[in-house]
């Protein structure tokens, strides 16, 4: 209670005494209980937490200004406050400490301080006035506990020294006890220990194998696995222990490690490109084999289809078909080796064909089993090294710059790859190692594109294939731009195209180099043209011009199965007989045949059309004919030493190829499937160049002819001052008219036209001649007698000209040749003066052909030989009415001329 008052005089706690209580006059405080409760001490710290405001009254007014009305109300205000005082007292004493604060704030509000505190005071020591009474009445039970209390510390103090002997006795019995529980706490802290350590090496010996792995997959270059375990043991293993300094050891190794695995994958990806580098041929030569392989099945097949399709075999067919059969071991049944798989063309004529000599071949690898199926490209190289470095090089965040590098290391392959041999073009062997390089490159990138993603994409594929394609068209050009022999260009048009076919079963556009083709094609048909001129050259020279004697059936059937002639008069004739042309017929039509050939070759697997195939092969044989031929035959006409049954048989030869060109129009036509009357269709020249040759030959023989008479006539040897003619025609005459009968009787076999031109050539030219002769200005002065023996020549001419020698003509037509020195002689032997003169200029006149001029110059002639004969008989008359005559003549022949002139 003491304290419950102490907080309230400190404002703090009501006092919960009842007003009972407080009023009861039996509560009387008591010495002892002060001194147990000093609420007194109390008070005043409770008073002195009052605030000022409470603790101090406030002032009182001066007794002077008191009245008694005063006096009363004070009075009156004095029972009310102390009503008010004593209703707050009971509040603090019934009320909760908790609601203790309005209570307090009616005192605050109030101006009687003073006397509550007074009011206060007094209950306050009212309560202790209690509670001491209270003490004092309990005080004797006090006193019986202390005495009870002091009667305990005694019986305590045995009970302690027994507690303290027992100890003792404890003591010095457990101290065995001790030694043995510090012995086992010995051991249970080891043990514990041993267990940790235990525990820690369960974590610590996993991250120790997988170190120990990982060294042993270094060590036998397993890198990417290694690469794994360092993952691994990153990752995994060491943050578990990562407290240990052998753990901090090795996560210093860690990035040390990772280069190491770098730079060795790298190391093994240097290696596999260099490999791929120097076996790329190889690489290239397998996938090329591969190619070459599909493809002759797949013609095969498509051979064997057209076959069934048509009961006809065409001759271009069963020609493919025999050339793969022998090509292909497996089809042949039976191994053979590289020189028997290329045999030659079973339609070669007597080995004279350019093309008889085999081609090289596409393939040449190395000798195995033919039973064994060839490898695939991608079977060849092991690709481990670049998955492994990329796999590596993506794990640690670099796949960009592996990349990169793969990249650029390819690019400057490629280029090495691109560049050719300088002498690439002298054989076969340089151009294929060239391609195989090419495609064994190109192979190893689209494997790469398709089992990597991303290494390479097809955007730097297409770059290098382009890059490729142009440096390949590029050296292709310069290269075969030098081959001069048509097989290493047929070859080398083979190798290309299974070089592009190959390629383009890799999925890379090789159109340009079958449009590089078409100019190498050319190139082939001038090849072919130099080769072919000089074996027409060959046939040419080598051949005797004559008729091909056949002394039996098997040899005839032969011929007229090399060459189309069918003649029933010949079929008729006993053996033997002959062929009206010579050997180089049969040879040169054969020939035109093995060039078709030639150039069908090169058009195989150009995917050309039908058509195309049909105007290649029609333009390069127009060439053939054309240049070639026609340059043959017109050296061989134009040779000097050429003689005139040479040229009669030459002209026997181009008739009969000029009526085979039909036959070589069908030749194409079956082979090509191609038929003439298609629009657009080349037709060939073979006619326009065979007849081009028949007339220059016809030409020769012209010349020839006259040239012969030329060197006769020089033979002439008249006396033109002779007075009497001779018995006969003068003996080089003679000898003229013998060879030029034996000339044309070789001419049976001409077409007719030949025969009779070439004789009325030889006819006028010999009338040319003859008067030429006669009026040439060496020949001065002529006699009578000399001018009747130059008519007995002409006699014979014109006796050669009725004898007919060439059949044909019509009438005296050959002996108009001579017409102009018939009428000429005619005039001056007869003296007919007067009727020339008389009917000249009329169409019916006699001597219509004597010209003025060549009259008076042969008449000056025989006037100055009578002048210079005649000196003294000028006296005689008939001498002189001769001279007068002749100058009469004269004289009108030059007004003939002169009025002619004008």
């Amino acid at each position: 209670m003491g304290t419950h008052y102490d907080i309230i005089a400190m404002g703090l706690l009501p006092h919960t005494t009842t007003h009972t209580e407080a009023s009861s006059p039996h509560c009387r405080p008591i010495g002892p209980a002060r001194s147990l409760l000093p609420t007194r001490l109390l008070l005043p710290s409770a008073a002195a937490s009052i605030p000022h405001y409470v603790s101090r009254p406030a002032p009182q007014p001066g007794r002077a200004a008191r009245s008694c009305w005063g006096r009363q109300m004070a009075e009156l205000e004095s029972l009310e406050t102390a009503a008010e005082h004593e209703r707050i007292l009971r509040e603090i004493e019934s009320t909760d400490t908790a609601c203790i604060g309005p209570t307090l704030r009616s005192v605050y509000d109030g101006e009687e301080h003073g006397r509550f505190m007074e009011k206060l005071e007094a209950r306050i020591r009212n309560h202790d006035r209690e509670i001491e009474k209270m003490c004092n009445f309990h005080y004797q039970g006090f006193v019986d506990s202390i005495t009870e209390l002091l009667k305990v510390r005694g019986e305590a103090q045995k009970l302690k020294n027994q507690v303290t002997d027992t100890n003792r006795k404890l003591q010095s019995e457990g101290k065995e006890l001790i030694i043995a529980m510090e012995e086992l706490k010995q051991c249970r802290l080891q043990q514990r220990n041993i267990s940790a350590t235990v525990d820690k090496l369960t974590l610590c010996l996993p991250v120790l194998e997988m170190y120990s792995k990982l060294r042993e997959q270094m060590k036998s270059k397993r890198h990417y696995p290694a690469l794994k375990t360092l993952e691994h043991l990153e990752h995994t293993y060491l943050p578990q222990v990562s407290h240990y300094r052998f753990c901090k050891v090795m996560v210093d190794n860690i990035p040390k490690l990772r280069e190491e695995i770098k730079e060795v994958s790298m190391s093994d990806l240097k290696d596999f490109l260099e490999s791929i580098r120097k076996h790329s041929d190889k690489i290239g030569e397998t996938a090329m084999k591969q190619d070459c392989r599909y493809n002759q099945w797949k013609i095969i097949a498509r051979i064997f289809f057209n076959l069934l399709l048509s009961p006809n075999i065409k001759a271009q067919q069963q020609r493919s078909l025999d050339n793969i059969v022998s090509q292909h071991p497996r089809i042949s049944g039976g191994k053979k080796s590289k020189k028997e798989a290329c045999t030659s063309s079973d339609l070669e004529v007597k080995n004279t064909s350019p093309m008889s000599e085999q081609d090289s071949g596409i393939l040449d690898v190395e000798d195995e089993e033919e039973d064994e199926e060839v490898p695939g490209a991608q079977e060849l190289v092991d690709f481990s090294p670049v998955y492994r470095c990329l796999h590596i090089y993506s794990v640690l965040g670099a796949r960009e710059t592996f990349e990169n590098y793969y990249r650029k290391q390819r690019r400057k392959q490629a280029r090495l790859v691109l560049q050719p041999p300088s002498n690439m073009h002298e054989t076969l062997d340089g151009y294929r190692k060239y391609f195989n390089q090419i495609v064994g490159f190109f192979v190893v990138e689209d494997h790469i594109l398709h089992t990597t993603q991303g290494l390479v994409n097809r955007a730097y594929i297409d770059e290098l294939w382009e890059m490729a394609l142009s440096k390949t068209i590029a050296a292709l050009r310069t290269h075969s731009s030098y081959c001069s022999d048509p097989s290493l260009v047929l070859d080398l048009k083979n190798l290309i195209v299974l070089f592009a076919d190959t390629l383009q079963g890799y999925g890379f556009p090789v159109n340009q180099l079958f449009d590089m083709l078409l100019e190498i094609q050319d190139q082939y048909s001038e090849t072919l043209l130099k080769k072919w001129s000089g074996v027409f050259r060959n046939i040419l020279d080598s051949d005797n011009y004559s008729p091909i004697p056949v002394t039996n059936e098997e040899i005839y059937k032969k011929i007229v199965g090399q060459f189309p002639f069918q003649d029933a008069e010949l079929e008729k004739q006993p053996f033997p007989k002959k062929f009206p042309f010579s050997e180089f017929v049969p040879k040169v039509y054969n020939q035109i045949k093995e060039f078709i050939y030639a150039c069908l070759k090169f058009s195989e697997d150009l995917h050309l059309s039908s058509t195309e195939v049909d105007d290649m092969i029609r333009k390069s044989t127009n060439l053939l004919l054309t240049r070639t031929l026609s340059n043959c035959l017109q050296n061989v006409i134009k040779r000097k030493n050429v003689g005139l049954t040479e040229l009669v048989q030459i002209i026997i030869n181009t008739t009969h190829l000029e009526k085979s060109c039909k036959f070589l129009e069908e030749f194409i036509t079956n082979i090509t499937n191609v038929l003439p009357e298609t629009v657009h269709t080349t037709k060939l020249y073979g006619t326009t160049t065979f007849k081009d040759a028949r007339h220059a030959a016809e030409e020769e023989i012209y010349t020839n002819l006259n040239q012969k008479i030329d060197q006769f006539l020089q033979l002439a040897d008249y006396d033109w001052m002779a007075l009497e003619p001779g018995s006969r025609a003068s003996d080089y005459l003679v000898d003229l008219i013998g060879f030029l009968r034996s000339t044309f009787a070789v001419f049976t076999h001409l077409p007719g036209k030949v025969a009779q031109t070439a004789c009325m050539s030889a006819c006028k030219h010999l009338s040319t001649s003859l008067m030429q002769l006669l009026l040439e200005a060496e020949v001065r002065q002529l006699t009578l007698g000399a001018l009747q023996q130059f008519n007995l020549d002409v006699e014979e001419c014109e006796q050669f000209a009725r004898s007919g020698p060439v059949p044909g003509f019509q009438g005296d037509t050959l002996q108009l040749a001579f017409i102009d020195l018939r009428q000429l002689l005619d005039l001056f032997i007869q003296w007919d003066w007067s009727t020339y003169l008389a009917d000249y200029g009329q169409p019916t006149c006699k001597y219509l052909r004597v010209n003025p001029t060549t009259a008076l110059v042969l008449l000056e002639k025989m006037r100055d030989t009578s002048r210079k004969n005649n000196v003294f008989a000028q006296f005689r008359k008939n001498e002189r009415d001769k001279q007068k005559l002749i100058d009469t003549v004269a004289k009108q022949l030059r007004g003939l001329i002169n009025s002619h002139h004008s």
